[in-house]
């Protein structure tokens, strides 16, 4: 493992943090980089000035790679290990950059959208499981939010590169931005074969000494460390529980034992979508140009904007594991709605103050999904699904991420065409509703271990299995009420156990 190697502790975990995060620099780069091109004089020259539809669908088809690729990465998780996806998820996505660079039209261009989208799949579905499986539970939070902050990173890099690359006279004022991303994720290849494999998967798969090596070097290199030795014991006997249980790991046994975490972990990725990010992060300079702004100005003001939303990802570095979860996504959803809202207000007012009024909301709207509903779909999925089924689980809910991903992205520029300033407060509805449900269905998982996640629903697994298949009677739901409907029962959770109660972690 060369360099990474002879790092141990802190800085062994920090370093394998930041440069996982490339993984997630490279889709924000992505998702980011259409944004400003498809604003600009030669892209629209080249492919013929293309219609609404013919922009949604280049925008928007990645996210049917993406879609496939984030099912499967589940399965190709579990069997190549977490180190093997993330090396094959970086070549499929700087193939498909490639194609990008050179495309000779517009179904080129389709096609290399879609192999993109394939790397992005499998990036965005085992990085989070891969930061989540190397990650003490004190420091879970935190790291996952430095790897969205990457995340967004990539975003502003893609948004910045777009302008200066808009003074170039020629196609490569389109072709250079789309090149940079390959760049990135040949670095991301060759980078990801000196990364340690995720200590759980290799317990996992009874390559137990290795495990053991690499928890040991994540706690400071001795192999005799007590905190390493309780945590592989820790492991171990989860693993050799699940076996004993003598059920398959297939998603059919995963829906019938934990339905409610599978339902959870798909709603906060599909509200991510939802709440109207893709909205402005692929259409920004639209949604500029809408209220006033125009050509270069547009992308300008988009790229004030991605700074500011950098600036909002940092909070959660330092709040996620002391407030917790859920009062982030809650405060969050509030602000977006009401940023939304008043986004819509002053597009129909349509005034002399409605450019710099846009602007700011849009501002406030970008910091609050960045410091709430952008990190925290990502950290809660892994989170909550336990190890046996951990890939399969966060594979659905990432391909959730992708589905809705992709309406969105299709949708918006006609929806900006057929009901102009009424798509904000829709989104704002949607905020609404992310707000409810998580008020009412979300458990808060700050400093759990991973292993003890069952405690958190109030249950042991067998209740879990019961509780899902509808043979325990009458239990108490979340949402405080006597009787009992149908979405009350499809999250309820059991709670005649005592509540969770944090084991003390070793902060080393």
């Amino acid at each position: 493992m060369a360099n990474a190697r002879r790092l141990v502790g802190r800085p062994l975990l920090y370093a394998i943090s930041v440069f996982a995060s490339l993984g997630v620099f490279l889709f924000g780069y992505d998702q980011g980089v259409m944004s400003g091109i498809i604003t600009g004089p030669h892209f629209k020259k080249y492919f013929n000035d293309p219609s609404a539809g013919a922009i949604g669908m280049m925008v928007a088809v990645l996210e049917i790679g993406a879609f496939c690729t984030s099912v499967a990465a589940g399965r190709v998780g579990d069997l190549i290990g977490r180190k093997g996806t993330l090396f094959i998820g970086a070549i499929v996505f700087t193939i498909g950059g490639a194609i990008q660079t050179f495309t000779v039209g517009f179904w080129s261009m389709v096609l290399g959208r879609i192999i993109s989208g394939c790397g992005v799949g499998l990036l965005s579905t085992i990085v989070p499981i891969y930061q989540s499986e190397i990650s003490p539970p004190n420091h879970r939070g935190a790291l996952a939010c430095m790897e969205f902050t990457g995340n967004i990173v990539g975003y502003s890099a893609s948004v910045w590169t777009d302008y200066f690359c808009s003074f170039i006279d020629s196609d490569l004022s389109w072709r250079i931005p789309l090149f940079i991303q390959c760049v990135i994720g040949a670095i991301l290849a060759a980078g990801s074969l000196l990364m340690p494999e995720s200590p759980r998967w290799l317990i996992d798969t009874d390559k137990d000494a290795e495990g053991m090596r690499v928890i040991a070097d994540l706690h400071g290199g001795d192999p005799d460390n007590e905190v390493a030795i309780a945590e592989f014991e820790e492991i171990k006997e989860k693993v050799i529980e699940e076996r004993n249980s003598g059920e398959a790991r297939s998603y059919a046994v995963m829906w019938r034992r934990y339905k409610r975490r599978v339902l959870l972990a798909m709603s906060s990725q599909a509200f991510a979508q939802l709440n109207g990010i893709n909205v402005i992060s692929y259409y920004a300079p639209r949604v500029f140009e809408e209220a006033g702004w125009r050509g270069r100005d547009a992308i300008l003001m988009a790229g004030i904007n991605s700074i500011i939303y950098i600036l909002s990802t940092l909070p959660p570095w330092y709040l996620v594991d002391r407030w917790g979860r859920r009062p982030i996504l809650l405060s969050g959803a509030a602000i977006m709605a009401t940023a939304l809202v008043a986004t819509g207000y002053w597009l129909y007012i349509d005034v002399p103050q409605t450019a710099k009024a846009v602007v700011a909301c849009v501002i406030v709207f970008n910091a609050a999904f960045g410091y709430s509903w952008g990190p925290i779909p990502w950290l809660y999925p892994p989170e909550i699904m336990p190890l046996t089924v951990r890939a399969k689980g966060v594979s659905l809910s990432t391909a959730t991420n992708w589905a809705f991903n992709f309406w969105v992205g299709l949708t918006t520029p006609i929806f900006q065409e057929l009901i102009e300033w009424q798509l904000y407060p829709m989104h704002g509805f949607f905020c609404a509703c992310s707000f409810v449900l998580v008020y009412f269905l979300y458990p808060e998982t700050k400093g759990v271990r991973l292993e003890e996640m069952d405690a958190v629903f109030g249950e042991e697994e067998r209740q879990e299995r019961f509780d899902n298949e509808s043979i325990n009677s009458e239990r108490r739901s979340l949402v405080p009420h006597d009787g009992s409907n149908w979405f009350q029962r499809l999250f309820k959770r059991e709670s005649s156990g005592p509540s969770y109660q944090p084991v003390a972690a070793d902060d080393e």
